[in-house]
């Protein structure tokens, strides 16, 4: 049975989350996306621990399910901040426990080295290798990931203050490590061009911070899982056995797929950045360096290369954006909602909608230009203005979405 899991969200208490996100609101909103399973976000915080353990059962196997039946395993994400090489380093880490022993033991472990409290992501001084060993010195069922691997800021490979391998970063401990979350801005094509993350399993979340439908499950896995437990999502997850897919964003949707400068309205493909040496031809400062650029600094493989046993990957708009960007709407405009409610009505939920829902039946229930915006998302076919530099990219089906021009080299 195919399952949709989003193994990385936030709760209310994290930076920048939206104050109505609640497991009430992951539970009616997981559901209308097409949810099966989201991580919990955000248990090391004590106040959202104690609302996942209140509003929610935890069964033998390690899932925990709301009172509406939405089920969540145990998930967080840490900030680490530290020097490493000669250099000082920013890496985010995504954990997730079996049960809600191992979660009380690593919040134990975590607040002798420092406080929990004022974040749902908190920030530890500690290096990758330290927490690494801390965390398997608790239980070997620990899954660690590496967040948005590729984000310039706080990544395992982030241009401003990540490493140029897994192996650089975790050293030893690097044969814990079994998987990398690809990060919005990127997508398995473009990890597959690194040799050195053969044998990494490419897992895809959306990182939401919010509870809306154009945020939750943007990207998620697919997996192919009779009974779900715990043990079976991470045996998927380490094996790729019954990892069917990922959904995935195009990369140019994600907010660091260029390079640029939004204070100076730039953007730039690799090429152009190199051109420039790297400087902003506005104000002759040091560009933010994106996704597509550290791609190719670290890749030793062309484009289109695919590893043999790869998983493969499906692009996907959130329905949202495509009625939005067919119309000329805005994403949480009145119209747009009309024309989602009466899909969700018709064929369940979103994924229903955007994957599963026939060519004869579409048309009755929305207009030709949401029908055919549909179908060419459904084939990843909708092409994207990149984001850069904390922009997300713009869908361009009609020109009215575009409503900020931003410049290119070429019109310097």
């Amino acid at each position: 049975m195919r399952q949709y899991i989003d193994l990385h969200i936030h709760g209310r208490y994290a930076r920048a989350t939206s104050r109505d996100l609640g497991i009430n609101t992951l539970e009616k909103w997981g559901k209308t996306k097409g949810l099966t399973i989201l991580g919990t976000g955000d248990f090391t915080h004590p106040k959202w621990f104690d609302e996942i353990t209140k509003l929610t059962k935890e069964d033998e196997n390690g899932i925990l399910s709301s009172k509406g039946g939405m089920k969540f395993i145990w998930q967080t994400e840490i900030s680490f901040i530290f020097t490493q090489g000669g250099k000082g380093r920013r890496v985010h880490l995504v954990v997730l426990a079996p049960n809600r022993q191992v979660v009380e033991q690593i919040i134990e472990a975590m607040l002798k080295r420092g406080r929990v409290d004022y974040d749902g992501r908190p920030v530890f001084g500690m290096s990758c290798i330290e927490f690494v060993d801390l965390m398997m010195g608790i239980s070997k069922d620990i899954e660690i990931i590496p967040a948005h691997a590729w984000t310039p800021w706080f990544s395992v490979f982030g241009s401003n203050s990540g490493f140029n391998s897994l192996k650089e970063c975790f050293e030893e401990k690097e044969r814990f490590i079994h998987s990398i979350e690809t990060g919005m801005s990127s997508d398995p094509a473009m990890n597959w061009r690194l040799s050195q993350l053969d044998g990494i399993t490419l897992t895809s979340n959306s990182d939401a911070h919010s509870f809306w439908p154009w945020r939750i499950g943007r990207e998620c896995n697919v997996m192919d899982i009779e009974e779900l437990s715990y043990d079976a999502i991470i045996k998927s997850i380490r094996t790729q056995n019954n990892f069917v897919e990922t959904i995935e964003v195009d990369p140019g949707y994600g907010k660091y797929h260029f390079d640029g400068h939004r204070a100076c309205n730039v953007s730039l493909s690799p090429k152009e950045t190199n051109k420039l040496e790297g400087i902003c031809p506005v104000c002759k400062k040091k560009l933010t360096i994106g996704v597509l650029s550290r791609i190719e600094e670290l890749a030793d493989r062309k484009e289109g290369f695919v590893p043999t046993g790869a998983v493969p990957f499906r692009k996907l708009l959130p329905l949202s954006e495509v009625i939005a960007a067919a119309n000329g709407w805005p994403v949480a405009g009145k119209k747009t909602w009309e024309i989602y409610n009466k899909l969700l009505l018709t064929f369940g939920n979103e994924f229903a909608a955007l994957l599963d829902a026939g060519k004869e039946e579409l048309p009755k229930v929305v207009n030709e230009k949401t029908y055919k915006a549909i179908l060419a998302n459904r084939q990843g076919k909708i092409k994207v203005k990149p984001g850069y530099d904390g922009l997300y990219g713009i869908p361009l089906i009609e020109e009215t979405t575009v409503s900020k021009e931003v410049k290119t080299l070429d019109e310097f």
